[in-house]
C-alpha cells in the first residue's frame, strides 16, 4: 500500500530528477571540485612525460623509465545542517519545509550524480538526526524521506550543538550547506571558525511578505518557537527586518560564507542555479580567469 508519505516521496523524486541531470549536477561538479589529486597507478615513461613524475623505485627495481600517474581526487563529502524548528514547520501551508527539502534535495541528488557522499544533520535547540554520509539512490531517498516527514522533539532554533557535532564528526575537508531562516544569533563564531576548514554555504529561506488589511499597522503573531503571543508594529518591523537582512549579508561575506537567499515557494532551482554561477564568477575574479 502506497501511504501519503510514499506519494510525496516519489513526486519529490521526480521534481528533482530532472534539474539535476541536465543543469545542476554540471554546476555543482564544476563549482565544488576536489581539492587536490590521488595517485593512480605507474607507467613506462613516453617520450615527453614530465621526468619529475618519475617513479624512481619501479624504475630501479624493472630497469625501465617508469612515471607515477594521478588522477583528480574527486568523492568528495557533502553535509546538509538543516533547521526544523518550528518557525520552520509551522510556517502557513508548510511552504517553508517544502522549499528547504527541496533545495536540500537538489543538492543531495546533484552530489549523488558526482559520486559524492552526503550526509544529513537535522537539529533544533538539539541534533534530531544524523544520516551519515553515504551514496546512492536508496541512500538519496533516506535522505529525502527525513526532509519531509522527520518530526522533531524540539522547537527552537541553537546552532551551537549542531556546529559542533559537525566540527567532530567532518575529518577532512568537506561542502557544507547550513539551511535554516537564521532566527537565532548564536551561529556566527563557530561558522567562522569551521569556515577556516571547510567550504561553508548558508541558505537563508526568507518568509513571504505578510498580508495585512489596508491602514492597520498592529498585528498579533505567533511565536511558533517560544508558543508565545505578541503585538507588532509592522512599519517598525519592516525597518528592523531590512537592518537585520543587511546586517546578515555583511556578517556572512566578512566570514568568508557563501550566502544563498530564496523565499519561501520561489523557484529552488533557479535560485540553486543562480548561486553557483555567482560562485562559479567570484572564483573567476580572483582567479583573473
Amino acid at each position: 500500500m502506497i501511504t501519503e508519505a510514499d506519494s510525496r516521496l516519489s513526486l519529490l523524486e521526480l521534481k528533482c530528477r530532472r534539474p539535476v541531470e541536465h543543469l545542476l549536477a554540471g554546476e555543482f561538479h564544476s563549482v565544488f571540485r576536489g581539492q587536490g589529486i590521488e595517485f593512480e597507478d605507474v607507467r613506462p615513461y613516453q617520450p615527453g612525460d614530465d621526468v619529475r613524475s618519475m617513479d624512481w623505485k619501479v624504475t630501479a627495481r624493472t630497469g625501465e623509465p617508469h612515471i607515477k600517474r594521478y588522477i583528480e581526487e574527486r568523492e568528495q563529502f557533502l553535509y546538509l545542517l538543516v533547521d526544523i524548528s518550528a518557525s520552520v514547520l509551522e510556517s502557513p501551508g508548510g511552504r517553508k519545509r517544502d522549499t528547504i527539502a527541496e533545495i536540500a534535495s537538489l543538492l543531495t541528488m546533484a552530489a549523488a550524480k558526482n559520486q559524492d557522499r552526503v550526509s544529513l544533520i537535522l537539529f533544533t535547540d538539539q541534533v534530531e538526526v544524523v544520516i551519515p554520509p553515504g551514496k546512492g539512490r536508496t541512500h538519496t531517498l533516506r535522505i529525502m524521506d527525513a526532509l519531509l516527514n522527520f518530526k522533531p522533539e524540539g522547537r527552537e532554533t541553537k546552532f551551537e550543538s549542531v556546529l559542533r557535532r559537525f566540527g567532530h564528526i567532518a575529518q577532512k575537508h568537506s561542502i557544507v550547506f547550513v539551511i535554516s531562516d537564521f532566527l537565532a544569533k548564536d551561529y556566527l563564531e563557530e561558522l567562522r571558525a569551521l569556515a577556516g576548514r571547510h567550504d561553508i554555504n548558508a541558505v537563508n529561506v526568507l518568509e513571504s511578505q505578510t498580508v495585512r488589511s489596508p491602514g492597520t499597522e498592529l498585528v498579533h503573531l505567533h511565536d511558533a518557537e517560544t508558543n508565545s503571543r505578541r503585538i507588532i508594529d509592522l512599519k517598525k518591523a519592516v525597518n528592523t527586518g531590512d537592518s537585520y537582512h543587511e546586517t546578515l549579508q555583511e556578517e556572512m561575506l566578512e566570514s568568508g560564507i557563501n550566502l544563498m537567499e530564496i523565499a519561501e515557494g520561489e523557484d529552488c532551482v533557479e535560485a540553486l542555479s543562480g548561486f553557483f554561477h555567482v560562485r562559479q564568477r567570484r572564483v573567476a575574479d580572483e582567479t583573473g580567469g
